[in-house]
């Protein structure tokens, strides 16, 4: 007898056209039936190559005709255009910021997760395939944009009033701490809070930009009411650990998106697990499949497992993202195929 699991993993063999990532772990099945010999699947893409549809379809297809006791494969693959700047319905107007094409919040419920390393290091994979990025650090009280891309710079202004990012790594960059010491702490109320965080995006001179990332502060509070009231965003990224604990907060921040119609884009597990460099051996400090499953239940892409590395750690430290310094360590791999799917779920790529 024919089992949903079996179909699942079956269905875990069919990669996406031209990605390694699998269709199940994108998020992409969205439903499975089975009558008999007689097994359907629907998939939901967003491309806008017209050519993906239909050959994703004949390889489900194939791949379920060769389980024993399939007699008919019935796929169905819906496809959307990518997705463009949204608006929240009956909210405040959301406006786009001029020059920019696309604006990505990256987002986690709780703190200490590593969500500005994967921002960071998401903005120069980005870079590296060619588009043109911007870094906003949104965290006012904790910016570590500055010390994460290794400049000390203090931003100059234009006649007009506008600010002139910094330059690193290929990347725009704008943050509270370019502005501050380093041992000078951010002394400021809400209404300030919010003043500065739309400064920073609307009175920088951010340019041409293919996109923009948004570096939250972790929560639900003034700072991401702000953006996803009054920014038109593309989509959101959310990051997390793998145990419970980092995962009820996460959730909180998907809710939060959902609610003012803005997109989840995926998952980004961080701290997935440790590989010992003496023998190899993969330790799950943190547990294991929280990210996978959490993405399964918003039904979205599980976009990275980022693992535990010394050199990502001591990248963030000396100021050069680790997707910069070593393309080849396992982190690295993870977030330039994370930032590949956003570039196909936003841009068709």
């Amino acid at each position: 007898m024919l089992t949903e699991p079996q179909i699942l993993d079956t269905l875990k063999t069919v990669k996406y056209p031209g990605f390694s990532r699998d269709i199940v772990s994108f998020g992409l099945v969205k439903g499975i039936s089975i009558d008999g010999g007689k097994v359907g699947v629907r998939i939901a893409i967003t491309t806008a190559d017209a050519n993906i549809p239909e050959a994703l379809r004949q390889s489900v297809a194939a791949a379920l005709k060769a389980i024993p006791g399939v007699t008919l494969a019935d796929v169905h693959v819906e496809s959307n255009a990518p997705l463009q700047a949204v608006s929240q319905a009956g909210g405040l107007p959301q406006n786009e910021i001029p020059g920019v094409k696309h604006v990505i919040a990256v987002a986690s419920g709780k703190g200490g997760v590593g969500k500005s390393t994967i921002a960071a290091n998401l903005a120069v994979a980005l870079q590296l395939q060619g588009q043109r990025v911007g870094l906003c650090d949104c965290d006012i009280y904790g910016p570590s944009v500055a010390l994460m891309f290794g400049s000390k710079e203090r931003p100059t202004g234009t006649d007009d009033g506008q600010i002139i990012p910094i330059e690193a790594h290929g990347v725009k960059l704008m943050s509270m701490g370019f502005l501050l010491e380093d041992t000078a702490p951010a002394i400021l109320r809400g209404p300030m809070v919010t003043r500065y965080t739309q400064q920073f995006l609307r009175s920088v001179a951010w340019g041409e930009l293919d996109y923009l990332i948004l570096d939250l502060p972790p929560g639900t509070g003034d700072i991401q009411l702000t953006i996803v009231q009054t920014v038109a965003l593309s989509g959101a990224v959310i990051v997390t650990t793998p145990q419970e604990v980092a995962l009820i907060d996460a959730r909180k921040a998907a809710t939060m998106f959902e609610k003012v119609n803005v997109p989840v884009l995926g998952i980004v597990e961080n701290m997935s697990y440790f590989l010992c460099p003496s023998d190899g051996k993969r330790y799950d400090i943190f547990g294991s499949s929280g990210g996978q499953k959490e993405a399964e239940r918003l039904k979205v892409p599980l976009l990275a497992q980022v693992p535990i590395e010394i050199p990502i750690r001591e990248s963030g430290d000396t100021g050069r993202p680790i997707v910069s310094r070593d393309l080849q360590a396992i982190s690295s791999q993870q977030i330039i195929e994370a930032s590949k799917i956003i570039l196909r779920n936003t841009k068709g790529a």
